[in-house]
């Protein structure tokens, strides 16, 4: 098995407030910074459920390399955060804690958000001050679930946490086999409380999301399985005013870990520049 925060490039590693969140900060390239002579925003990386900071382990090498800094949080309780009980967790704490890193960067950053970390992210842009946001395969907001609603079929029923997801050792359309098992190696519980607010496919409403109040420049990037499915990410795209890319035949993880990641490093490094 490939542990890819292995190959991760040396990075300072801070411990934030009283929930002990842990952040891996790596500073960009400063080639890069001195070739294009201009000031770049930081990234803030927002994890998904389930997961934590080694989710960008792909990402980060390119981003330090075209001298971005970037800042890799990681919500209470998740990967080296203190553990706390998941049970009591809510969407409310998990905003909180992106709030509090948000408060001790020097400057506005370009916030990243994966999945749970997505809908998470469009929330704290509506009240804070962006150099941009970026949102990859999110949740869905209760306005696009109102719009184009998830069949009643696939609704699953959470207890008091979420177990880990069961991860079958198969490749995918776009993981390979040692894609999976790098993630089997580190996912986690969830909280059900959180799931129950945000998760449509758990029966909530969805956490609604005001547009007009998100003024910094977005970009969406969705997985696309189906016609609905891109739909949904274009419907995102439209109420966030944002740019938006489908890529077909690519799965959810599939997207930042899969063999297929390095196209949405290169979207995004594009779009940022």
């Amino acid at each position: 098995m490939t542990d890819y925060t292995q190959y991760l490039p040396e990075h300072e590693a801070h411990r934030i407030g009283k929930h002990d969140l842990y952040m891996e900060v790596y500073k960009g390239s400063k080639a890069s910074d001195s070739a294009t002579g201009t000031t770049r925003a930081p990234l803030l990386f927002v994890h998904g459920a389930y997961t934590g900071s080694w989710m960008w382990s792909k990402y980060i090498p390119h981003f330090v390399e075209q001298g971005w800094d970037c800042y890799a949080m990681n919500l209470r309780s998740h990967y080296k955060s203190r553990v706390l009980d998941l049970s009591r967790i809510t969407v409310e704490d998990y905003l909180e804690d992106i709030r509090e890193v948000l408060s001790l960067m020097h400057e506005p950053p370009v916030l990243i958000g994966f999945s749970m970390g997505g809908i998470l992210s469009q929330k704290i842009a509506e009240t804070a001050e962006l150099a941009g946001l970026i949102i990859i395969d999110t949740s869905i907001s209760k306005e696009i679930h109102d719009a184009l609603p998830y069949p009643a079929a696939d609704r699953i029923q959470p207890g008091m946490i979420m177990p880990a997801p069961l991860r079958e050792e198969l490749a995918t359309i776009d993981e390979s086999t040692e894609d999976i098992a790098f993630q089997r190696r580190y996912l986690q519980m969830e909280s059900a409380k959180a799931f129950r607010t945000f998760s449509v496919l758990c029966g909530a409403e969805g956490i609604s999301i005001n547009g007009n109040r998100i003024t910094c420049a977005s970009l969406v990037i969705k997985a696309v399985s189906s016609e609905d499915e891109d739909r949904r990410g274009q419907l995102t795209a439209d109420q966030l005013g944002a740019k938006y890319a489908g890529l077909r035949d690519t799965t959810h993880t599939g997207l930042l870990v899969g063999q297929r990641y390095k196209e949405v490093v290169d979207i995004m490094l594009e779009w940022l520049d």
